[in-house]
């Protein structure tokens, strides 16, 4: 089953799509509600979807032609939604960061990027039950920089260059008890700048405060364990730069169970409420290829079994490198 919010008539509604088709669930005002209806019942979300009831019929592209699809998962206060991330996760990550770091260090050394990396490969996928090797992790910021299908991905204006990440995220609601519940994976452009992190490898921080689009389906249930799709990048109509990218546990160092293990061990990523968009990485860029984007550049990313492509234009946020006016008190 996949959970899509759309702007309808009336507001916000959340719509469900099976094998039989996508309709409105009823009475339910966000996937979030529907998420913490389905924690309270003890029940799954498809069975939450029934007890809520089918609306109308959906038609889904026609939505996405109109430009009413939104972003899948949102919450009221955007402070409670947590967008963070793991890197060097991905079977063949490593070359790409590796090329970036390699002449920081000395060429007899491994780059931290790729002895990080190679500890996921031995340590990433530990039995069921056992905490494995821990993973990069980064944080991007709160519910503002979350954007929707269709809308534009801004760089800041002090930005050194905005690039695409093509992944998969895991969509989670912390319950009342502080378990974590993860609500289904979606497709996402991770956005960074790469010529920020490129320059300094201690800059990655920084290169990841940037926003982050979701694709509108949320996929619920166990996640296909080989996911196999296309990354592009579109110039004033023409394709300019395409690549396939992988993802799934089947082409990860790492499992998600232990991906998810290493960032909710925090106590403060378990409050009660709160909504967690964790990306889980890539293995392919454009920026990797040498390709320089664009302002007007818009990002495709289309996967299967996902039956919606997400597609964001690159802007650019007006200033630069000027000082924040602080003042003292």
């Amino acid at each position: 089953m996949r959970l899509v919010q759309i702007r309808g008539d009336q507001g916000r509604q959340v719509v469900a799509a099976d094998e039989g088709g996508a309709f409105v669930v009823t009475g339910v005002a966000s996937v979030r509600v529907l998420a913490g209806r389905a924690i309270a019942a003890g029940q799954s979300l498809a069975a939450a979807v029934e007890a809520a009831g089918r609306g109308a019929a959906v038609d889904l592209a026609a939505a996405a032609s109109e430009g009413r699809l939104l972003a899948p998962i949102d919450h009221d206060d955007p402070a409670h939604l947590i967008l963070s991330g793991t890197g060097l996760t991905h079977l063949g990550s490593a070359e790409g960061r590796d090329k970036m770091h390699r002449a920081a260090a000395e060429a007899a050394h491994q780059t931290d990027s790729m002895r990080m990396f190679l500890e996921g490969v031995e340590g990433g996928k530990p039995a069921a039950g056992t905490a494995g090797q821990q993973p990069e992790w980064f944080y991007k910021g709160d519910g503002s920089q979350l954007v929707g299908p269709g809308e534009a991905l801004s760089m800041p204006g002090f930005a050194k260059d905005g690039g695409e990440e093509p992944e998969l995220a895991g969509i989670y609601l912390i319950g009342p008890d502080g378990t974590p519940h993860r609500i289904g994976i979606a497709l996402a452009n991770e956005f960074s700048d790469h010529v920020t992190e490129r320059h300094n490898y201690l800059w990655l921080a920084h290169s990841k405060l940037r926003q982050a689009a979701l694709g509108p389906e949320i996929l619920t249930g166990t996640p296909p364990a080989d996911v196999r799709g296309t990354s592009r990048i579109r110039r004033d109509g023409e394709t300019v730069w395409e690549k396939p990218f992988l993802s799934g546990e089947a082409n990860m160092s790492h499992t998600l169970a232990n991906l998810e293990h290493h960032h909710f061990k925090y106590d403060l990523f378990r409050r009660p409420g709160d909504i967690h968009v964790h990306f889980f990485g890539t293995a392919t860029l454009s920026f990797s290829d040498g390709f320089t984007t664009q302002e007007g550049d818009v990002f495709e990313i289309e996967a299967a079994p996902f039956a919606l492509p997400l597609a964001n234009p690159l802007a650019r946020a007006a200033g630069g490198e000027g000082g924040t006016g602080v003042k003292v008190l």
